[in-house]
């Protein structure tokens, strides 16, 4: 929920913002994940922006990529330096119009902001998870937040919207539950990972694992695996950026200094800020999380999980109407990665629209503020919401 408007510099922000919490799957009624282990208690959290119409026909559920968490926009206090992660799309007036919209996003299974992870306390040991927490699937990702909408009271979403992971997410949602979404909008993302793009999760993994703080993930009480982590960072944020991107960035240019150090300190621009980004997201981000969430995201398989091998056929009972979108830049999930899922749903009779936006900042494009992206978005909900 919101508690007041306020205007920051991308236009009227939906002010404050509370995390929520709910919990499910008590014992011994624990929730049976995709590996076949059952995992319960599980709290999510969430936090939710607008309001729910009397019809609960205007819900919008937003989910978040790798490293994003339930904070999709607004503030959690009035000193707060640093909005939600889609602060420039959700919001009064935005791409996704919280005058409109009942926005809800909630933090993954298996992640660290403050939904159930490897980083939560097993009620059965009174320590945290570590590598004992189960392997969690995208599928299990989406099966919590069904029990979320659930206790919202919510029958079917508006829409699902969400970039790579999220994405995947968004896809998930709509051949688990056909009939809980009545469009979806998945952004610069994938039906199931090249071999390129499981090549750099596992790479950044055994950079995680190999960390002689690692401690076979049971780190919690002692010093973090923080170089592993960080060059995990490193290696993921190289993934999201492109070459255009970087050369414009940085080039070649040097480091606050005029002609190489001859040593191996970070002598240009690109190694200094790889650098930085790493050590931050020490501060904010688990290991064994970034580990879980990887592998999710490496197993996520339509066409083998729902289709038997074709893409086609996964899309088969899918009901929702879409707004396929990617970059031009993105070669993480590159175009053609997009236009093969916008032909497999054009094979199944299913309404969807596709768009190729051009940007020079590849993968995440959708997390930066690009007019044409809000515009696509607002004009493909306002036509879903007007259709009811």
């Amino acid at each position: 929920m919101s508690e007041y408007i306020e205007h920051d510099r991308h236009g009227v922000s939906v002010g404050l913002v509370i995390r929520q919490q709910f919990t499910f799957a008590e014992p011994p009624n624990r929730m049976r994940l995709d590996s076949g282990a059952a995992l319960g208690p599980i709290t999510i959290a969430y936090e939710t922006c607008g309001r729910l119409n009397a019809a609960r026909s205007n819900a919008v559920l937003v989910l978040h990529a790798l490293s994003g968490d339930a904070h999709v926009a607004g503030y959690h206090s009035k000193d707060d330096p640093k909005p939600g992660w889609w602060e420039f799309m959700v919001g009064p007036g935005k791409g996704i119009d919280t005058e409109r919209y009942f926005v809800i996003c909630s933090n993954i299974l298996g992640s660290c902001g403050g939904t159930t992870g490897p980083c939560s306390i097993n009620p059965d040991t009174q320590k945290p998870y570590g590598l004992t927490f189960p392997v969690v699937t995208i599928g299990d990702m989406v099966r919590a937040q069904k029990h979320l909408l659930d206790h919202l009271g919510i029958d079917q979403v508006l829409a699902v919207v969400g970039g790579s992971i999220g994405g995947m997410q968004v896809l998930q949602w709509c051949m688990r539950y056909p009939e809980r979404v009545r469009a979806a909008i998945p952004l610069a993302t994938t039906t199931r990972h090249s071999a390129l793009a499981i090549a750099f999760n596992e790479v950044a993994r055994q950079a995680i694992m190999t960390d002689p703080n690692f401690n076979g993930g049971d780190y919690y009480q002692g010093p973090k695996p923080a170089t592993g982590l960080s060059l995990a960072r490193m290696i993921g944020h190289i993934t999201y950026l492109s070459d255009e991107a970087m050369r414009q960035k940085f080039g070649r240019r040097l480091q606050d200094k005029s002609d190489f150090s001859f040593n191996f300190d970070a002598d240009f621009q690109v190694e200094s800020y790889l650098r930085y980004q790493g050590s931050k997201f020490v501060e904010r981000f688990d290991a064994n999380s970034f580990c879980y969430i990887t592998k999710a995201a490496d197993y996520f398989d339509l066409q083998n999980q729902h289709g038997k091998g074709s893409l086609a056929s996964a899309f088969a009972n899918v009901r929702a109407r879409f707004m396929v979108v990617s970059f031009t830049s993105d070669w993480l999930y590159p175009t053609y990665q997009s236009r093969a899922m916008v032909k497999a749903m054009k094979k199944n009779g299913l309404d969807v629209s596709f768009c190729e936006i051009q940007a020079d900042c590849g993968h995440d494009a959708f997390l930066l503020p690009i007019d044409r992206l809000a515009e696509v978005i607002s004009g493909f909900l306002r036509r879903v919401n007007n259709e009811a």
